[in-house]
């Protein structure tokens, strides 16, 4: 059918003035991609993802902890330029901000962007740097959830360190997921997810790369000083992470809740518990 040409410049202006506002992922190319990549090598599925930019622009997620070498090496050998977001909660052991050093040194990425909470919430909220004692999830809201949302806006995706056998909580996570911790459907990628801790020692091994230092002293699972404990044998490996509380994820990786809304910031202490101060 022919149109006039009133009606082809209609169409273009209807054409000029639509905007997607759908999300960049949904859950069905997170289900694609976990039958694209079935039974592929990490490394293999690492270089295609990257190389060819199937999940657009892309940033890995690392705590610098107990087994953090083994993703940072292999998205190294692919592209080191990849963007490493590490949250400088301010609260680390020291022994971790002199590994993450090391280990960006040694393994020659080149674009680390440490991540900082804002200064004036920190006045607000947390002026005496206790609110961990008392309130755990809201310290980590506005330590780790907050600041890692905002870096995250400018990427389509991210690499995440998790595996399988480090919590209940993990044990059924897929390599490609939808992050359900914002709606602009970014896809969150574990690479490592069906690794188990005789193949991480043993690629630890095959490249030399250093451990963290903490490991050796009974810290399998390492994050903010205050709340890590050390875990005996046979343990959960991180069952040392905000000990006394019921909580296992520090919020960056599950939804969470504004202060006051029941959840975060609700500052309900565990039974027997007294703050610090």
């Amino acid at each position: 059918m022919l149109r006039t040409e009133a009606e082809n410049g209609r169409a273009n202006i209807r054409a000029r003035d639509r905007i997607d506002t759908g999300p960049r992922f949904a859950e069905a190319d997170a289900v694609r991609l976990n039958r694209l990549f079935r039974g592929s090598d990490t490394s293999e599925m690492l270089e295609t993802l990257i190389k060819e930019r199937m999940a657009g622009e892309v940033a890995i997620v690392s705590s610098f902890g107990a087994e953090s070498a083994v993703l940072l090496h292999l998205i190294a050998q692919v592209d080191p330029a990849v963007p490493v977001l590490f949250l400088e909660t301010g609260k680390h052991f020291p022994e971790t901000l002199a590994y993450r050093d090391l280990l960006i040194a040694r393994l020659g990425l080149r674009d680390l962007r440490n991540l900082v909470p804002d200064e004036s919430e920190i006045a607000k909220k947390d002026e005496n740097g206790l609110r961990w004692s008392w309130d755990p999830d809201g310290c980590c809201e506005i330590r780790k959830v907050k600041p890692l949302a905002k870096a995250l806006a400018g990427f389509d995706a991210s690499f995440s360190g998790r595996k399988s056998f480090q919590a209940a909580t993990r044990s059924s996570l897929p390599r490609f997921e939808i992050d359900t911790t914002d709606t602009q459907g970014r896809l969150k990628i574990n690479p490592l997810i069906d690794w188990a801790p005789e193949r991480l020692a043993a690629y630890i091994e095959e490249h030399d790369l250093p451990a963290h230092p903490l490991v050796a002293e009974g810290y399998p699972s390492i994050g903010c000083m205050p709340c890590t404990s050390k875990v005996a044998a046979g343990e959960d490996p991180r069952s040392g992470r905000w000990k006394g509380w019921d909580k296992t994820e520090c919020g960056i990786h599950v939804p969470g809740q504004e202060d006051g809304a029941g959840g975060t910031g609700a500052g309900e202490l565990p039974p027997g518990f007294d703050p610090v101060f």
